[in-house]
């Protein structure tokens, strides 16, 4: 019994023995795998071509857009359009009431044929230049009540477009007071939307960006992921010292009517382009529960952690800005989510 014992506690005392012999070795082991340099793959960095784009937001306004009426108020004879017709330049679009225009037809006659008689009579040196000249100031400015008279009794269209509204009807009396949500004295509307154009506000900053002619984009979530090409063609010429910013008209080709005015869109003008840092996206970390962002580069076989602000994407590609990133350097651009600054590190491209 007393044996049995004594090989009990000898095993006790080998296995206790082992226990100890192999603890160091697995420290030793687990120490050397942490020593180990983690694989990475690089990118040498190099600086590309990017062009520079600014984003607003903008309504759609119609290229031209008139609220039509006579000069005076008067019956209105006729109205030959509706809310939502397509007229051409140069249609008739309302008539007024005749009545002026007749008597001014009559005074043009009488004022021509009395002209015409103190012109031959002037001729003949029977007259002086005076009673010539008053005959003839009499009949222009008949000629002249004339033109107005036609010209505001019946109202054609100035350019092709669409009819917006429709104020009066026919037979009633037009009063020459505001009667459109703009403010303003109308018996018709109407816009021209084969062009339409976006007004944007853009910061004081671009003043000296901006020029005329430069290319911009719309886009609009009523037609997703379509994009309509268009073009700055006018700069407001002064600055709003209230919001600091100064306004542009772009210019859209519509010929298919797709876009309206009233419509809500997102304005994409391109400025000039540079050259800047541009790196895989996915080379770019962020911080956890931080807008943080950083990158890591390889020196001599470590790694080291740059904290980077990130400017425009150009496909997959970002541009990273930051002072202690050049061309040239080793960008970690594969297992870089694992790693820790100061970390060894073992290239493997």
């Amino acid at each position: 019994m007393k044996n049995i014992f004594n090989q009990i506690i000898t095993l006790f005392v080998l296995a206790a023995l082992t226990l100890s012999a192999c603890a160091p070795e697995e420290k030793t082991q687990e120490k050397a795998q942490e020593n180990k340099a983690r694989p990475i793959k690089t990118h040498i960095l190099t600086m590309d071509s990017i062009q520079r784009t600014i984003n607003y937001t903008a309504n759609v306004i119609a290229f031209e857009e008139l609220y039509y009426a006579p000069a005076q108020p008067g019956r209105i004879s006729a109205i030959y359009v509706e809310v939502g017709d397509r007229v051409q330049k140069g249609q008739e679009l309302v008539k007024m009431e005749q009545t002026q225009l007749t008597q001014s037809l009559l005074q043009v006659e009488e004022a021509r044929r009395n002209f015409m008689r103190m012109d031959t009579l002037y001729n003949l040196n029977s007259i002086p230049k005076q009673q010539y000249d008053q005959a003839k100031t009499q009949y222009e400015i008949a000629l002249s009540n004339l033109e107005y008279l036609q010209d505001n009794t019946v109202l054609t269209a100035p350019f092709s477009g669409v009819v917006t509204g429709k104020y009066y009807e026919t037979g009633e009396l037009y009063s020459g007071a505001p009667n459109t949500q703009a403010g303003k004295a109308a018996v018709i509307a109407l816009m021209q939307i084969s062009k339409v154009k976006a007004v944007v506000s853009i910061s004081e900053q671009y003043f000296a960006e901006i020029k005329k002619g430069m290319t911009a984009e719309l886009t609009t979530d009523n037609y997703p992921g379509r994009v309509f090409d268009g073009r700055i063609y006018k700069l407001h010429p002064t600055i709003d010292a209230a919001t600091r910013t100064f306004k542009v008209e772009i210019l859209i080709d519509n010929k298919k009517e797709l876009l309206r005015p009233g419509m809500y869109a997102k304005v994409a003008i391109h400025l000039k382009s540079e050259l800047a840092l541009l790196v895989p996206a996915i080379a770019v970390v962020k911080e956890d529960g931080t807008n943080n962002r950083y990158v890591f580069i390889h020196e001599n076989g470590i790694a080291r952690k740059v904290s980077v602000e990130v400017g425009m994407r150009k496909n997959d590609r970002i541009e990273v800005i930051s002072d202690k990133i050049k061309p040239g350097v080793e960008l970690v651009v594969a297992g870089q989510s694992k790693l820790m600054n100061g970390d060894e590190v073992e290239v493997k491209n």
